[in-house]
């Protein structure tokens, strides 16, 4: 078994708002492993944050996305809105650093991919890649 399928495994791709932190500190882990090249174990991280549906997950999920050229083009940009568009929007406007600056020029720049953009679509979509 490995790391992703022990992931999937252990909290489910929705997983329970108990695991939050958990998963919260293993993609802080992987974000911080320069080493690792595992970016399905990473985007499956994200995705389970996605589903949680938490506004202030988008910046942890942006460092993921943004680790490297690799990361960058595997995590999808959706990911970022587990809260939806506005929510995300909303919240980054109020953050005033440069991090969440640059996150939300990427959101709007790529505001086509929102298009009918739905939260449960997308779910869908991953259970679908994981086969669940």
């Amino acid at each position: 078994m490995d790391k992703t399928e022990e992931l999937l495994k252990n909290f489910g791709l929705v997983p329970k708002i108990d695991f939050v932190d958990r998963i919260r500190n293993l993609l802080k882990e992987e974000i911080e492993n320069k080493s690792s090249e595992d970016n399905e174990y990473l985007k499956t991280l994200c995705i389970q944050l996605f589903a949680l549906g938490c506004v202030d997950d988008t910046l942890l999920i942006w460092r993921a996305k943004e680790k490297d050229f690799d990361t960058h083009c595997y995590i999808d940009v959706q990911l970022l809105c587990g809260a939806g568009l506005e929510k995300t929007l909303g919240y980054l406007k109020k953050i005033d650093t440069l991090e969440a600056k640059k996150e939300l020029s990427y959101l709007r720049k790529c505001k086509e991919d929102f298009e009918d953009f739905n939260v449960e679509e997308v779910l869908n979509f991953y259970k679908k890649y994981y086969g669940i």
